[in-house]
Formats: C-alpha cells, structure tokens, sequence
C-alpha cells in the first residue's frame, strides 16, 4: 500500500474517531487525549510517516509530506477545538453550580464589645485628656509604703480598719486604692504633674449588690506651683457634666482622707430622678460619686517634695460606682459574671 493511501486511511478513521468524540455523551479530557496519542502520539501511523519521509523517493516525497503534514495539522486543530469546547463547558457548569445569590441575607456574626469597666475608663480618660492629663500606671501588689504610710497612713493609724486589706506577706499588700501610682510617679517625676490612674484595687468586702473584694479605681493628681481648690472643683465639675450630662448639678461636701487636706466628697444630682427625689437616692436627690481634696503636705515630703513651693489635688473614683449611675445597673456583681446577654448591650454605648 502506498504511503497516499496510508494517510487517506488515516485521516479518514480520524475524522470518524473525532466525530465520535463530538457526540460523545460523557466526553472528558482522558478521551481527547487517548485520540490525540492514537493519531499524533510518538509510534503513530501518520508520525512515523513524516519521519520516514527522507527514504521515499524524490518524485514522491513531497506530495506524501504536503497530505501528511495537512492531516496532523487538521488533527490538531480538531482535538484542540474539543479540549477548549471542554474546558469551557466544565468552567460554566461550575459556575452555574458555586454561583451565589447575593440578594441573599449574609451570614452575621456577632461582635464583640467593650465591657461597661473599660467604658468608663475610657471616656475618662477622654475627657481628662481634653484637659491635659496623661495616664500613668502601677503595680497591683504594692508594699505598706507605697499603699498606706508615704500617703499620711502610718501603722495603727484608724484608717487602716477602713481599707480592710488583703496581705501577700507581712509588708507586701494587695492594693487598696490607686493611689499608690501617684506617689510613684511624684519619686520619679518633678512638678508640674497631671495625670490619671486606673486599674483594679482589692478590699476584704462580702460580695453582695454594691460590694465587691476585687473592684476598679481612678485616681487623678494635679501638682504645680498655685494649685488652688477653686482649680479642683472646676475640673471636677466640667468632668462630671461631660460624663453624665451637661444639666447635672455638683456639689462639694466636707469629708476627710488622711492624704488631702481639706477634704471634701462630690455628689451629683440624681441621675435617676434628676434631683427630685427617689428610691435611688433616698429622696435625698443627690448621688455620691468620687472623694477628692488638696494633696496632704506631709504626701508631699514622703516624695521629698518641698510644700511651701507646690500644691496640688488629687480625686479617686471607683469605676463600677460610675458605671452603675451611668447605665442603670443595679448589681455590682453583673460586672464580674461574663454573661454575654449582660455584656452585649454595651455594643454602642461610647
């Protein structure tokens, strides 16, 4: 049999075996590539005759190179036209099968918020900062020094029995007050001084609905040359009309702390009732908030300060106090209980 009539047998069984392909029911990749090898793979008929091409004779061999060359190349074009047809039909159904309707509702997660302590911290600090207090911080376990004695409260004196302490050894204290930061930063800082202290404190109380043994407290001290009481009661003033409101009415009441002297505790209006009298505040209309006074001299030498030439003041709060009045919370142990039904309604509260 002539080399013609070799590739006329071949191109015609490929064209058969391409057409099949075609109308192929469950045609993939495997079978393409099983005819592609059959007609163009290594040990082919039509291969081998373009290989052999230099032993045929010079009259024949260019017809039979020019109608075996004409057959690969319709070959490959048609096994090429059946991969991309293929491929392109394999894309669309799995497009149509992952396609999403994005007029859907979309998954939700839930977001996490800022508990009511940190809130409150926060927005102090945001306030404060308007009016040039930094934030400083100390440690948690405290010696006697830095936690009773370098703040006006020597050993046996009465205020001791108030702070009802917890003891890590004989000298060393889980701290009562941050108050201790103040005289820290006084050691290592020279006047003039503004800044906040927050953090937790510990005191031996029962747990029950308004006491806690682990609680939160803002400590602010203020230290330069004329420090004033007037100074004090007008930045407590514009703090707590920014924190509970502009119409909240304050006011400065004698009291006594063994680290400022005068001393005086700080009542709002009542932010229930707005002062007329009510459960809350046992129809008095006012609300304890924060202590407060001008810095004891005595504070002041324990630093080695020299009071005759600086003053300053000094405010401690307790956190979940604030945060109780200003969102309405009735039990002090809700702060400590992580229920996310509590917790989750603080999402927007800033």
């Amino acid at each position: 049999m002539s080399e013609s009539s070799k590739l006329e047998e071949i191109r015609v069984a490929a064209v058969e075996d391409i057409q099949k392909l075609k109308v192929h029911s469950h045609l993939n990749l495997e079978l393409i590539e099983e005819v592609r090898v059959k007609y163009l793979g290594r040990n082919a008929g039509l291969i081998c005759i373009l290989k052999n091409l230099s032993q045929l004779s010079p009259d024949v061999r260019p017809q039979v190179g020019k109608i075996a060359n004409e057959t690969r190349k319709m070959i490959e074009s048609e096994i090429s036209a059946l991969r991309d047809n293929l491929v392109r039909i394999q894309e669309n159904q799995k497009l149509v099968s992952e396609k999403i309707d994005v007029t859907l509702a979309g998954r939700t997660h839930d977001l996490g918020s800022f508990h009511p302590v940190s809130l409150v911290i926060s927005k102090t600090e945001e306030i404060f900062a308007r009016m040039g207090f930094g934030v400083e911080e100390g440690p948690e376990i405290e010696n006697e020094f830095y936690n009773f004695e370098a703040l006006n409260i020597p050993k046996n004196h009465p205020a001791r029995a108030m702070h009802d302490t917890f003891y890590v050894s004989q000298n060393v204290v889980l701290r009562t007050h941050t108050s201790n930061v103040q005289i820290r930063v006084m050691q290592n800082k020279k006047p003039p001084l503004r800044f906040l202290s927050a953090g937790a404190t510990y005191r031996h109380d029962t747990l029950d609905v308004t006491h806690s043994p682990m609680f939160h407290q803002m400590e602010g001290l203020c230290v330069d040359e004329k420090v004033s009481l007037s100074h004090l009661k007008g930045v407590l003033t514009a703090y707590l009309q920014a924190f509970f409101g502009d119409k909240t009415k304050v006011r400065f009441r004698p009291s006594f702390f063994p680290f400022t002297e005068p001393s005086a505790e700080v009542d709002i209006s009542c932010v229930s009732c707005s002062g007329k009298g009510c459960r809350m505040c046992k129809e008095s209309g006012w609300l304890e908030v924060l202590g407060c006074g001008m810095v004891h001299d005595n504070v002041f030498r324990a630093v080695k300060y020299n009071p005759q030439k600086i003053s300053g003041f000094a405010f401690g709060m307790g956190v979940e106090r604030l945060a109780m009045l200003k969102y309405q919370i009735s039990d002090i142990r809700l702060f400590f209980e992580n229920d996310v039904r509590f917790l989750k309604q603080f999402r927007t509260a800033l």
